[in-house]
């Protein structure tokens, strides 16, 4: 049976990052062009206009085996932030007989909320939490940002496990989308605080000057 997964997330949890390392399977129909650029718009995702009109489906290639689309939640369409038609999607690809996988991206709630107050002037995570409810009866895995960046291809080993879907965690390019680290920019160093100082001394570490 053909497969389709659906990454998904609130808008600015990785939709671009996990686009890239799951189209790199040579099985796989995704978003192929996107290895070429940095960033694109996400209008030219190859699903993107499906989201908005499910029968378009109907139009898809569909001689591969594997699929994967991205969508966050909300997204913009023409300027409208709009919320996917999941259920619509989701129906349509079950009448065409796709059997669909869902993962539900994460990525530090801290930075989620400083990234769409930044780029979208608006914290829009309730809008993508209105929807777990439904997402959730189609027994998603939870896929995390932090953990891709932190372990890389073993991480992405584990997830293909996990899906039971074709990742090519072992391709070079891997570590090339990977090597800058999308938190970064949100973080800095902090001066010791006194339950740091409690644990060094506890690890029997000298106190720092």
């Amino acid at each position: 049976m053909k497969e389709m997964l659906i990454i998904t997330g609130p808008q600015g949890s990785g939709n671009h990052v996990f686009s890239k390392v799951l189209a790199l399977h040579s099985n796989v129909y995704g978003w192929k062009e996107l290895l070429d650029e940095y960033w694109i718009a996400h209008d030219r995702e190859p699903f993107s206009k499906c989201w908005n009109t499910p029968n378009l489906l109907n139009d898809i290639d569909w001689t591969s085996n594997y699929y994967v689309t991205s969508i966050s939640c909300p997204y913009a369409k023409e300027g409208v932030v709009t919320i996917p038609k999941y259920k619509e999607f989701i129906n349509m690809l079950q009448q065409l007989g796709i059997s669909v996988k869902v993962g539900i991206i994460g990525r530090d709630q801290n930075v989620i909320k400083y990234q769409q107050e930044r780029i979208r002037d608006r914290y829009s995570y309730p809008d993508f939490e209105s929807e777990l409810n439904y997402l959730m009866t189609l027994n998603p895995v939870f896929i995390s940002q932090e953990l891709l960046y932190l372990y890389k291809d073993k991480y992405l080993q584990s997830l293909s496990k996990q899906l039971d879907f074709p990742i090519a965690y072992n391709d070079s390019r891997v570590f090339e989308i990977l090597k800058q680290d999308a938190n970064e920019k949100y973080f800095q160093s902090v001066s010791l605080k006194e339950l740091d100082k409690t644990v060094r001394k506890v690890s029997g570490l000298k106190e720092k000057q």
